[in-house]
């Protein structure tokens, strides 16, 4: 998928944001790319990273209020 095809993480899911940060991170490791890719893909496993993270909290906020409407 191209630079342009992506779909901007502020839309994706929690599932395709860790899925893609998997690709970002095996790229990464394989390595072999020039600075100016790496940066990129950096950059952008950076923004999947925190996308993740506000699904993860959101999921934890979501699951600290049910538990409290039980008691």
């Amino acid at each position: 998928m191209t630079k342009d095809e992506r779909q901007p993480v502020a839309e994706l899911g929690y599932e395709a944001a860790r899925d893609e940060l998997v690709e970002v991170v095996t790229l990464l490791e394989r390595g072999g790319l020039d600075l100016d890719a790496s940066l990129a893909l950096w950059e952008r496993g950076e923004a999947l990273a925190a996308r993740c993270e506000e699904h993860l909290a959101g999921a934890r906020d979501r699951i600290e209020k049910a538990l409290n409407t039980e008691d």
